[in-house]
């Protein structure tokens, strides 16, 4: 197994006050592809960054278990975590343009990524890049690696980001609504092509994003964030029968073609499900 959190908790100091984001979170991912969907602020990004151990100053992380490949995160000193990070789990951030150097190519980029954690000459490091870039399909990777970041299209700069998390050669990557800020075509291009590197390297997946049915046709396995916690967990081939009223809601709001209505229902909350 690759991950394991158990009782995950989360907060935030506000006006003197303790505000937990993530309540008791428990779950397992091994080498499957393992997708945390709910709205905003349901604490799917911060437990995510958990693993990484990459939250705010002021958060307040406890966990009954918090590790990785074995190694318990929640003592680990800088220098574990720093041969974690990057190297064994990648992280794919939302938005390239706010990601990438904007006075560096991309080609360096990748190839600054691919050194990092290799070493070698600056010449194979940059071969690598153009390797890399051809992996995720970007036609003329050479071409390519020679462009600045507000050179190329958002969808473009999200596959940079992907080769950069992919340079070295990871067990575990976390892609954080990698295509949140792309049009609906290029979405499902970007997904498709996470799904089919994660199967040919036989890597795991965590895939955090809003949207249920897209997440459902690229992932083994859905949890369902709300406030803070999991209120539901299932395979994602049986998404449709999602029994918990927060799970149904969300599904009941999503537009159809096939029975269009002339006005969606609007999404109610009951105050039970954020009890612990």
């Amino acid at each position: 197994m690759l991950v394991e959190i158990e009782n995950l908790r989360i907060a935030f100091q506000q006006q003197g006050e303790a505000v937990e984001a993530v309540r008791g979170v428990s779950l397992q991912v091994g080498r499957e592809k393992f997708a945390i969907v709910g709205e905003s602020g349901s604490g799917k990004s911060l437990t995510a960054r958990s693993l990484m151990q990459l939250l705010p100053g002021n958060a307040r992380c406890q966990a009954d278990k918090l590790s990785f490949d074995g190694i318990d995160l929640r003592n680990a000193g800088e220098k574990t975590l720093r041969g974690i990070r990057g190297k064994r789990v990648g992280f794919i951030l939302q938005d390239p343009k706010y990601s990438l150097n904007p006075v560096m190519t991309v080609g360096q980029q990748v190839a600054e990524s691919w050194r990092t954690h290799k070493g070698g000459s600056q010449r194979a490091a940059m071969a690598a890049a153009v390797e890399l870039l051809n992996q995720v399909r970007i036609r003329d990777p050479e071409q390519a690696a020679r462009r600045y970041p507000h050179e190329i299209s958002g969808g473009m700069g999200q596959r940079v980001m992907i080769a950069m998390m992919l340079a070295p050669d990871p067990e575990l990557l976390i892609a954080d609504e990698p295509t949140s800020a792309l049009d609906a075509t290029v979405q499902a291009e970007i997904l498709r092509l996470i799904n089919d590197l994660v199967t040919q390297r036989g890597m795991g997946l965590i895939l955090i994003s809003h949207d249920l049915p897209l997440v459902s046709h690229f992932s083994d396995r859905v949890a369902v964030m709300y406030a803070g916690r999991i209120v539901e967990t299932l395979d994602a081939g049986n998404l449709a029968n999602a029994v918990h009223p927060y799970t149904r809601g969300l599904l009941e709001c999503l537009p159809s073609l096939r029975h269009p209505r002339d006005r969606l229902p609007i999404m109610t909350r009951d105050e039970a499900w954020k009890v612990s």
